[in-house]
């Protein structure tokens, strides 16, 4: 296996890599749309969720005890499905977006998906 496929497996599966990268992407995003009265609320509330899975995520990685590490991650998932929507909410304001909120997402989505996996075990 070659450096950059493992660099590439490796940034896939890190997950304060991968959840800072996607609150990252998010904030670059929007800060590509305009900013009106139906998309300034809902782009703060799109940051706040995209970044809160990556803060809250940190937070369970420094967990003191195994419930407070399902705890916190329960609320990464929770700030990832609530992403989930916000998304859905800006491709209705802002039909343009549609292709590049596909991709975040997809990443949303997987999110959720790997937190919900870390919870079952």
């Amino acid at each position: 296996m070659t450096n950059e496929i493992q660099n590439q497996n490796k940034k896939k599966y890190d997950l304060k890599e991968r959840t800072s990268e996607f609150g990252k992407e998010v904030i670059l995003f929007v800060k590509e749309l305009s900013f009106n009265p139906i998309n300034t609320p809902i782009i703060s509330q799109l940051v706040r969720s995209a970044t809160s899975i990556g803060a809250n995520y940190m937070e369970a990685d420094a967990a003191e005890s195994k419930k407070d590490f399902q705890h916190k991650i329960g609320i990464s998932k929770k700030e990832a499905k609530e992403t989930l929507h916000w998304l859905q909410m800006i491709t209705i304001a802002n039909p343009s977006t549609k292709q590049k909120v596909k991709s975040l997402y997809q990443e949303s989505h997987e999110l959720v998906l790997i937190f919900s996996a870390i919870l079952r075990k």
